[in-house]
């Protein structure tokens, strides 16, 4: 998971020792003390000084208070235990808001000196945590402020309340009180998010090869992880082949066919998808659409694992751009980052589409095919050692394999699909790395600017594993 965490109030006591400077300076200026203990903060109306004395004393000792703070009880040990669970660490803070003289050197600093662990250090102004959230792809986020909650929130990211005096009747969002306890609701929600079955779409360009009828048999023989929302048919053609409309029909045929051996019932599941490319101008709705849209719309969060061109799930989020705080795209397309170009299938059939997607702003991770999946390179006598005799489906498979019907006969291929359902299986089988949003040149390259919108690449993943596990359940 991704663990937002701001500063203030939440790794550092900076409430108890402003108030203690408070306190110290009222005495100083005409000591009447605290004047209303239930004020909304200490610097608006808990002491009866005027804003000018406030500010007078405020802004020349601000930078002074905030070198001075402490971590909270716990909040370092915490902190490394949540990263040597796998986790990543970000520290968001809205210090970047003209009160510090150099905030960013500042509390580098103070996290050094504290030893206070983080892979990414943001600062941010006042009340503009959301956006930040959202385009670092942050699971959680531990926050004091109520306004930058419900900011967070409203970007569809979830926030953990830290417990202060000043917002103790906010009742929306869950709190917590101490590091201990930020521990423990952690833990138990990746916990609960490993054990409870995820939603999911399969966009699938299912008779294009022999790889999509591994990946369709690989997620049904899954479903004690995945809740199946739908299957949707991705466009596809080659040249000199059947149109799109004519391999539309065959994947939906396919996708039926193999639903059947494995007895999964497919009504209001499998439905067609888009008979053209974004690319090519097409831009109408059809089934596959209209079903990402609602079960996109009826789940609190969906993962949408397209392994073909990428126009159905482009076209979705056109048709309702809303979709993207409740949905993650996991798509197979593409070559590696460090490769010269994205000649590549999934990814030339509509460049238009892949565009669309990484400049929405949705969580996605990227599986590429040179590089990554294409470490999924097995042989037809592996295939049959572990399936051949096993059952109908095995059998296919392995004669599927064998002679895929394209590309003709060939005794070892890459079976790239399964990879983005094992990543969901798994994601110990793989390692990431998030990257500025590339932009796309005229020669399917990427250009990576640095830009805040953040889309995770897949750089390795474990063949061995996701090839025991696959054989282990289609047998």
């Amino acid at each position: 998971m991704n663990i937002g965490i701001d500063i203030d109030n939440c790794i550092s006591n900076f409430n108890d020792v402003l108030l203690e400077e408070y306190l110290k300076h009222d005495k100083e200026l005409r000591n009447t003390g605290i004047i209303n203990d239930k004020a909304d903060y200490i610097t608006r109306g808990m002491f009866d000084w005027s804003k000018e004395e406030n500010d007078e004393f405020y802004y020349p000792n601000i930078e002074r208070i905030a070198k001075s703070l402490k971590p909270l009880r716990n909040c370092k040990k915490m902190i490394d235990k949540l990263k040597n669970d796998g986790n990543e660490i970000y520290i968001i803070s809205a210090r970047d808001n003209g009160e510090y003289t150099n905030p960013w050197e500042m509390t580098k600093e103070w996290l050094e000196k504290y030893e206070i662990y983080y892979d990414k250090l943001i600062l941010t102004d006042k009340y503009k945590k959301g956006p930040v959230c959202k385009e670092n792809n942050i699971d959680i986020m531990i926050e004091d402020t109520i306004k930058n909650c419900e900011d967070i929130e409203q970007n569809g990211v979830k926030c953990l309340l830290m417990n202060t005096r000043y917002n103790e009747e906010e009742k929306r969002f869950e709190r917590v009180k101490n590091w201990k306890e930020i521990y423990l609701k952690i833990s138990n929600l990746y916990k609960k998010e490993v054990q409870e079955k995820i939603n999911i779409i399969l966009d699938t360009d299912t008779y294009n090869e022999c790889d999509d009828q591994f990946a369709v048999a690989y997620m049904l023989k899954s479903q004690d992880r995945f809740n199946i929302e739908a299957i949707t048919i991705a466009p596809y053609h080659h040249e000199n082949d059947i149109s799109i409309q004519e391999g539309q029909e065959k994947s939906y045929q396919e996708v039926l066919k193999i639903c059947k051996w494995l007895n999964f019932d497919t009504e209001d599941k499998v439905f067609k998808g888009s008979t053209d490319y974004i690319e090519n101008g097409y831009d109408e709705i059809n089934e596959a659409v209209n079903k990402i849209i609602e079960v996109s719309n009826k789940n609190e969060k969906t993962y949408i694992v397209a392994i073909g061109a990428i126009t159905n799930v482009a076209l979705a989020i056109k048709k309702a751009p809303n979709i993207i705080n409740k949905i993650e795209v996991i798509w197979l397309g593409g070559h590696s980052p460090y490769y010269k170009n994205n000649d590549e299938f999934n990814f030339r059939q509509d460049v238009q589409a892949v565009k669309d997607v990484f400049e929405s702003g949705v969580k996605m991770t990227v599986i590429s095919c040179k590089g990554v999946a294409s470490n999924l390179n097995t042989t037809i006598y592996e295939l049959e050692h572990y399936l051949k005799g096993k059952n109908e489906l095995c059998d296919y498979l392995c004669s599927r394999f064998y002679d895929d019907g394209i590309h003709g006969i060939q005794t070892r291929r890459v079976i790239w699909d399964i990879s983005a359902i094992a990543y969901l299986l798994n994601k110990e089988w793989f390692e990431e790395k998030k990257m500025s949003c590339p932009e796309i040149n005229k020669d399917l390259s990427y250009d990576f600017k640095e830009n805040d919108r953040k889309i995770n690449f897949v750089i390795y993943l474990d063949s061995d594993e996701i090839y025991k596990d696959l054989f282990e359940k289609l047998v």
